[in-house]
């Protein structure tokens, strides 16, 4: 007889399924440590951007207001009722319409008046010239009789005196005609301003009159209408900050925005740089002025704008992500020990050649100039070669080699390094004399821009991963969009480059 087996109970059943789940729990966690540890190992113990070669777009950020390049205020000079308004908003105009008017009947009664002084004047005029006509008579009755001695002297005396006084009546009544005559003209002047017309060709922006209202010119010119000369060019006045102003210069390219077509882009050009600084808050801005085509007619006045200023692009230059110039090593790390040359880290004598290249490349040279500069390079790298060759004697190397990534460390004083840029720029200036001597003006005055701009870069060490190990080297630092800055020196496309260290596990 056999036994029957026992079923499982429930509880035991549930047992044994919860410590599955738990070993199967561990045995996920184990998996994702042991990966999460392998693929840290994979990544290594630093954080890496690539030096690429692109191009840098550096841009000024500002806001402004549109406007019309000339906008004309058309007041009255004269006072009185307006009669007639001719002109609404956004009408348009030419030069010389009339669109408005103002009574005219006080002027008119003027100028009738005037009219009726000028005839009484002319009517005294009249009577002096007779007065004076028999006087001259008497006076010449009188003097001929007085050679004869028929008369006293005393009567030719008084015959004299009422001829002159009858001369100045005469005198006195064409003066009073001119001054009549004047007054009526100005009367009429003024009569002419009762009609209001239109300065310039445009368009109005606005209008403050309706007609009966009364207008009074006492002390200033009353403002009836504003006239945008013409909205085809309009002009934006930017506020930028003074610590951006230095870089701002006429002609350079301005694209902008306006909250009213978010979806479109416009474009300008910075006409002039103003003087007239304004200070708010004690931030100090100063106006530049961008002048725009308007001319499908979208924008319009008044319109605030968001701005950049391009102020410099560089094309098909090194650079480098920004977070690896902020890096600094640790004290105690491996990138803060010193780091011997290898063969691998060996430059090409800094960059500067390279630069100056590039530069002598957009003065367009032609085979003798060409040839020229080609001779000076190459008796640079000779040099740079001959310094590298030679045993490492510490100190500033002044055009790379062994000793270039010390040049200009943090404690080095500012005259000193004055003078080793001095001692570089006279060094350029022998090796390229003949170069630049063939140049005309112009493209001198570029080149030595252009090469005591490169002598005179700021300098940063960058920390490039070689052999898995970090190397300082100096670098020139250039132009900078924020994201990306231009770099020169013993370094090129392709190297990478130590942007941070990851967390020792």
């Amino acid at each position: 007889m056999t036994t029957p087996r026992k079923k499982p109970t429930p509880s035991r059943t549930m047992r044994r399924a919860i410590v599955a789940a738990v070993l199967a729990a561990l045995a996920v966690s184990a998996a994702w440590y042991w990966n999460s540890q392998r693929g840290a190992t994979d990544e290594g113990a630093w954080r890496t951007a690539t030096v690429e070669r692109g191009d840098i777009r550096v841009a000024i950020s500002a806001t402004g207001t549109l406007s019309a390049i000339s906008t004309v205020t058309v007041g009255s000079q004269v006072s009185g009722q307006v009669t007639d308004v001719l002109v609404d908003f956004n009408d348009k105009v030419s030069k010389d319409q009339v669109i408005a008017r103002i009574d005219p009947s006080t002027y008119e009664a003027q100028i009738n008046q005037g009219n009726a002084q000028v005839a009484s004047a002319q009517a005294s005029l009249r009577q002096a010239q007779a007065t004076l006509a028999n006087a001259e008579a008497d006076y010449r009755r009188k003097t001929e009789l007085g050679a004869q001695q028929l008369v006293a002297r005393s009567d030719i005396d008084l015959a004299r005196a009422a001829r002159d006084q009858a001369r100045a009546q005469v005198n006195a009544a064409q003066a009073q005609i001119r001054q009549q005559t004047a007054s009526t003209e100005t009367t009429r002047i003024n009569l002419g301003r009762t009609v209001i017309r239109s300065p310039v060709d445009g368009v109005v922006l606005t209008r403050t009159i309706e007609p009966g209202q009364t207008v009074a010119a006492s002390l200033q010119a009353p403002e009836l209408f504003t006239i945008a000369e013409d909205l085809s060019q309009m002009k934006i006045e930017l506020a930028v900050d003074e610590s951006d102003i230095g870089q701002v210069k006429a002609g350079q390219a301005v694209s902008f925005t306006a909250d009213a077509f978010p979806d479109r882009q416009f474009k300008g050009v910075v006409e002039q740089v103003r003087l007239s600084a304004t200070t708010t808050n004690n931030v100090v801005t100063y106006p530049v002025v961008v002048t725009v085509d308007n001319g499908d007619g979208t924008l319009l006045p008044g319109l605030t704008v968001n701005a950049e200023i391009e102020v410099s692009k560089r094309e098909n230059v090194l650079k480098v992500a920004n977070a690896a110039l902020r890096y600094k090593p640790a004290e105690d790390g491996p990138a803060a020990r010193p780091q011997a040359a290898s063969a691998r880290s060996g430059g090409n004598g800094g960059g500067i050649s390279d630069d100056l290249a590039r530069t002598a490349a957009t003065l367009k040279p032609d085979a003798t100039q060409q040839a020229a500069f080609d001779a000076a390079i190459a008796a640079i790298r000779e040099r740079q070669a001959a310094r590298q060759a030679a045993p490492p004697r510490g100190g500033n190397s002044l055009f790379g080699g062994r000793g270039g990534g010390q040049w200009s460390a943090g404690g080095e004083d500012g005259a000193i390094q004055a003078q080793i840029r001095q001692r570089m720029l006279e060094r350029y200036q022998q090796d390229f004399a003949g170069f630049r001597a063939s140049l005309d003006e112009a493209r001198r005055r570029q080149w030595d821009a252009a090469v005591s701009a490169l002598v005179g870069a700021r300098r940063a060490p960058l920390y490039k991963l070689v052999d898995d190990m970090p190397q300082r080297v100096m670098v020139r630092i250039g132009a900078s969009d924020g994201t990306s800055t231009e770099v020169s020196g013993n370094i090129q496309a392709g190297d990478v480059v130590v942007t941070g260290e990851r967390a020792r596990q």
